[in-house]
């Protein structure tokens, strides 16, 4: 394997001198000045038509703008209505190269910097996910709410904004902003030059699932496996009075339980995520924040282990309702894992793993669309053409990744050695790290001379700034990417 890393990083020597002769290595200022240019880009981003400025927010070296954009509710039919679709611009320099981001889900409104756009010193775009409040038409029709609608979206916003930002734009997200950056690149795929895809999961047979039971039969240590499969029985046993707690716990919150069914049907699926939800967010060094004796735990111990990891909140009425439009997706067009727990006896469970169809009110229909990931993953197997995937070696998302075949084009799957959902190039091996950092610049059109002749040279452009650069796992408690 390193001797073939090395053999390509020969190569992108050649193919980096023939895509990135002459093209700038860091950030100038533009020809009029940066300042005044500076000055005079919220103009020219509000002379978008379909551009409204909700705020803008000082960062030192940027300008941040949190903006609305008009789509269509329908991009097949455009004339069907409209919807205000929230997007921010952190706004470095019009010759730089452009970043398109999404999560997901919700867009942040605080300036913040993904891991490709530090790496090429540029621009980020970011996008918040049709149907995500207030992101959402009004009355929502849900049908509109697909892959495609939301690849369209991305377009729309990349063909406004090109004309001010005309550098090359690179896509990336992780996790669900992952797949969508991949299927932004499915449906359009001369918009980007480059995406770099995080943990994004891979769906293909939504109801052929054993690649995560293997996972979790192998990840980390036994000692670990043991002691987290330990809680998750234990909580399950002591269901009663952990139950009275539970009832306390959203007396007090004001949580309430319509849309899964009940308190009971909550608490299990709160409880099954929990050793899935230990190793997407934690590594195997908090295996020691695990209680180690479950049966001689206290009942706040074991609750608490379990609030902290799986989040009793999670499947309430009230944590649920964001998160309706990621849970109407994997029940139409995603897919969902289920997981088996050989660990537990059977009268311990009532529901098992529950399907997204519990998530969502049975006011909004729901259809699965088995062809959806099918599509998706012959096309980057075959057609994939300056793509990254990276994952993490102990996130349980990484189970069904995507793959490239013998039609991919300068295109890589990445494994980060001990890495959760937070997995990132910074977290590769040499090697790797150094071939996934040159092989963006070049994507983005920025690779310096020194690189260029030594592509293991590669680094980011910009300084790591500890606001900006946060580094965090993707996804949110309870079981989403």
């Amino acid at each position: 394997m390193r001797k073939a890393l090395r053999w390509l990083l020969a190569l992108v020597v050649l193919t980096g001198t023939l895509s990135t002769a002459g093209v700038a290595t860091a950030a100038q200022p533009e020809a009029t000045g940066t300042v005044a240019t500076a000055a005079d880009i919220k103009d020219r981003l509000l002379a978008i038509p379909g551009m409204s400025l909700i705020e803008e927010k000082p960062y030192t070296g940027y300008r941040f703008f949190v903006l609305n954009y008009t789509q269509p509710v329908d991009h097949r039919n455009p004339s069907k209505g409209t919807f205000q679709q929230r997007i921010t611009v952190l706004h470095k320099d019009v010759s730089r190269p452009t970043v398109f981001y999404t999560g997901g889900y919700n867009v942040s409104t605080s300036p913040g910097r993904r891991e490709p756009t530090q790496i090429v010193d540029g621009n980020q775009v970011s996008m918040e996910y049709r149907f995500f409040t207030p992101s959402r038409p009004a009355p929502a029709d849900w049908t509109k709410l697909d892959i495609w609608q939301a690849a369209s979206d991305q377009h729309r916003i990349f063909e406004a904004l090109k004309p001010v930002y005309t550098q090359r734009w690179l896509a990336t997200g992780g996790s669900k902003g992952g797949m969508t950056a991949t299927y932004y690149k499915r449906f359009y795929p001369r918009d980007m030059d480059g995406v770099v895809a995080y943990v994004a999961p891979n769906d293909v047979v939504n109801n052929e699932d054993s690649a995560y039971d293997r996972f979790f039969e192998k990840v980390g240590t036994k000692q670990c496996r043991d002691r987290l499969n330990a809680v998750q029985r234990e909580a399950l046993v002591r269901r009663q009075p952990l139950e009275k707690k539970y009832q306390a716990y959203a007396a007090d919150n004001g949580y309430t339980f319509r849309t899964v069914g009940d308190l009971d049907r909550a608490y299990e699926a709160v409880v099954l995520d929990y050793v899935w939800g230990f190793w997407q967010y934690s590594l195997l060094s908090d295996c020691d924040t695990v209680p180690a004796d479950a049966k001689n735990a206290t009942d706040d111990q074991i609750w608490n282990t379990v609030d902290t990891i799986s989040g009793f909140s999670a499947y309430t009425d009230q944590g649920l309702e964001t998160y309706t439009p990621y849970y109407y997706q994997a029940g139409t067009q995603l897919g969902a894992p289920t997981i088996h727990f050989p660990h537990i006896e059977k009268k311990y469970l009532r529901y098992g793993y529950q399907p997204p169809r519990n998530f969502v009110p049975r006011s909004i229909p729901m259809k699965f669309q088995p062809s959806a990931m099918r599509d998706v993953d012959n096309w980057v197997r075959q057609h994939a053409e300056h793509m990254l995937f990276v994952y993490g070696q102990n996130d349980p998302w990484g189970a069904e990744p995507f793959r490239v075949g013998k039609g991919a084009k300068d295109s890589y799957v990445f494994t980060a050695p001990g890495m959760n959902h937070g997995a990132n190039v910074a977290g590769l091996t040499a090697d790797q790290k150094a071939l996934a950092t040159a092989r963006i610049l070049d994507w983005a059109g920025v690779t310096p001379a020194a690189v260029q002749s030594n592509p293991s040279a590669a680094k980011p452009l910009a300084a790591f700034d500890t606001k900006l650069d946060r580094r965090e796992a993707e996804g949110e408690p309870g079981l989403r990417p």
